[in-house]
């Protein structure tokens, strides 16, 4: 069931002082009726003494005529005059469908228009509205809390709804169809152009060095040496010798290549790492090779589990951190929000693109949705208690209405004089 409107003055006085205002007027213009009444008597009855009565006569006549009419007028427009059941009176009351539907169709042909909606949607700046309410280190903090305590439920939402399954078949379709040789080869390709390769050779020369020059190692070494050698050898300790001339002779190679950017070495070792990335972008086998590594990873049960404990610790700690038992993630979010509020008060062409995309969007929205504005004001419309709202209208513009009345009294005396004038001298000729 629809519930009547109502309405009310801003301030309680205003109501009864316009009211007063408004009788008064009537007042007055029902005294202006009686006085040209009253004064077309007295000159009717005035007429035999003098030719003069005659003008004042027809003066007071049309002015009282007037005077009705325009009474009669006013009324009709709001009630039935002396409440008779006279045709096209109480116009409002009786035409209140269509008013509210007229009312309704020219807000949405002019106001709900393209064009004019457009035009005002442009005039504003969603941008600079948008930076400056985050800049703003309160209202960044407010919509930080209030992003945590949504998280939660949209976490629950998320496992519930089959959404995580979803999204996990999906990456999972997505990481098997992409072809790593190829990009793994053009990233390798970028690694060398970028020659950052031969720091990792450097690294390589270096850990081989401190790996080569343990003692653990030297000794490995050297009983493997001790084990090929002849017994003679043996006896003088041939195989420490070996191992030292050995260890020395790396060194100064590891050296000799570290030091100079362009050792043969270098080069032979651009020439390896460049036909590696050929075949590896080239070779069917590498790829095929490459792809069956892929697959086994990607079906392995703990790259599962890792995955299911990650989501864990995450929504454990979005849960802690809505609950308050931490503060680290909200501080981040309300600097994050402050720090995009300040970025995007410095970035003129995202504000223009954010202007831009939200025009584009209420224009849609109220182009879809104008019909239903327009059915919904019709319907407030029909809605409304008449009796009240025309009580309202003649408190806010009865007394302007009121001296229709006057203007008719006077213009219809002013041409029943003129209309008496003629005549008078038309008798004359």
């Amino acid at each position: 069931m629809t519930v009547p409107a109502t309405f009310s003055f801003d301030a309680p006085g205003d109501a009864e002082r316009a009211a007063a205002e408004l009788r008064r007027v009537k007042a007055l213009a029902t005294l202006v009726l009686a006085g040209t009444l009253a004064l077309f008597v007295t000159a009717k009855a005035l007429l035999p003494v003098h030719p003069v009565f005659g003008f004042i006569a027809a003066f007071a006549e049309a002015a009282t005529i007037g005077g009705l009419a325009d009474w009669y007028a006013v009324v009709a427009l709001f009630r039935r005059p002396l409440g008779l059941p006279i045709p096209h009176t109480a116009i409002i009351q009786s035409n209140q469908h269509r008013i509210a539907d007229k009312l309704g169709e020219f807000i949405e042909v002019h106001f709900l228009e393209a064009a004019p909606v457009e035009a005002k949607l442009r005039q504003i700046d969603f941008g600079s509205f948008i930076a400056d309410w985050l800049r703003d280190r309160k209202r960044s903090a407010d919509l930080a809390r209030f992003t945590l305590r949504l998280l939660p439920e949209a976490v629950s939402a998320t496992e519930t709804s089959g959404l995580m399954t979803f999204i996990t078949r999906r990456i999972t379709t997505q990481l098997q169809s992409i072809d790593l040789a190829p990009l793994a080869a053009g990233t390798l390709r970028a690694f060398v152009s970028e020659g950052r390769h031969q720091g990792l050779l450097d690294d390589i020369l270096r850990a081989v060095h401190e790996s080569l020059t343990q003692p653990e190692t030297m000794a490995m070494v050297r009983q493997k040496i001790r084990g090929e050698l002849p017994t003679l050898l043996k006896l003088y300790r041939a195989d420490k010798y070996l191992v030292n001339k050995i260890v020395a002779s790396a060194t100064t190679f590891f050296e000799e290549v570290r030091s100079d950017p362009k050792h043969p070495f270098r080069g032979e070792f651009d020439r390896m790492v460049l036909t590696f990335v050929d075949r590896l972008g080239n070779d069917r086998a590498y790829a095929d090779r490459i792809d069956g590594l892929k697959r086994d990873l990607l079906a392995r049960p703990e790259l599962g589990d890792l995955a299911r404990t990650i989501w864990s610790n995450t929504r454990t700690f979005i849960e802690r951190s809505a609950s308050g038992e931490t503060q680290v993630l909200q501080h981040y979010l309300a600097r994050m929000f402050v720090e995009a509020g300040e970025a995007l008060a410095g970035d003129s062409e995202l504000r223009a693109e954010i202007n831009q995309g939200l025009v584009a969007v209420f224009r849609s929205f109220i182009a879809d949705q104008k019909s239903g504005v327009s059915s919904f004001i019709s319907d407030q419309v029909k809605a409304w208690d008449m009796g009240q709202l025309i009580s309202l209208i003649e408190i806010n513009i009865g007394r302007d209405l009121q001296y229709i009345r006057f203007n008719g009294s006077l213009i219809g005396g002013i041409a029943g004089l003129a209309l008496y004038s003629i005549e008078f001298l038309l008798r004359l000729l």
